[in-house]
């Protein structure tokens, strides 16, 4: 068996599903670079509301905004090698993309404030990934782990 099926195949659920939600978020923020799969991407701004590019032609993003989401993948799958890190990375995934929904709610898409950027679309996403995210730490976290870490 090569080191690479090992190590695959003695991941936990939770490590998988950082791993995934990672190189998800790897994906989209190539993707979000890609004329054509960004439509108006002639408007693409690094920052800022001024920004028209639509991710699928329906979530608004900047350079800046496709980085976040490259990073963010990145930040999934090398966290991905321990279930502490897996786990930690999902829940404060999860914790970050509520409060970015909300944050996207309250200011609105034309304020100054939509720095990153963010439209009604990108908002119900972040709600749904940060639910999303959290619920997947705390229900594939294996239980030994739960428990020596309020131990700790």
């Amino acid at each position: 068996m090569s080191t690479s099926r090992h190590l695959q195949s003695n991941r936990t659920a939770v490590q998988k599903a950082s791993l995934a939600v990672g190189a998800v978020f790897v994906l989209v923020g190539v993707l979000g670079f890609i004329p054509g799969i960004t439509t108006d991407y002639g408007t693409l701004q690094f920052a800022g509301h001024e920004s028209e590019a639509m991710l699928l032609g329906i979530f608004q993003v900047s350079v800046l905004h496709n980085i976040v989401h490259l990073l963010y993948g990145v930040g999934g799958i090398v966290l991905a090698k321990t279930v502490s890190a897996a786990r930690t990375y999902l829940m404060l995934g999860g914790v970050t993309y509520l409060l970015l929904s909300l944050y996207g709610f309250l200011i609105g898409g034309g304020s100054a404030a939509n720095f990153v950027p963010v439209n009604v679309a990108d908002n119900w996403l972040h709600l749904g990934l940060g639910l999303g995210m959290a619920a997947l730490a705390l229900t594939l976290t294996p239980r030994t782990t739960k428990r020596a870490d309020k131990a700790h």
